[in-house]
């Protein structure tokens, strides 16, 4: 799945992005270092993988889109 980088915190290693619908979706330092970024700049476009469904959604992975 793809979204935009909203938010992301250098501290934390933890943020947000928006997915294509516009839904805010938040991401924790786990999700953030399993992709093997090391900084995240709002409005970059990115590929997650998540788990679950609506309020449950759960990002597990936050990685750049490439094309």
């Amino acid at each position: 799945m793809q979204a935009t980088a909203y938010t992301y915190d250098s501290e934390t290693r933890s943020g947000s992005v928006l997915l294509d619908d516009g839904t805010p979706v938040d991401f924790g330092a786990p999700a953030f270092e399993a992709g093997g970024l090391r900084l995240l700049r709002a409005g970059q476009r990115v590929r997650i993988e998540t788990e679950g469904s609506g309020a449950d959604l759960r990002i597990t992975l936050v990685t750049l889109q490439t094309f």
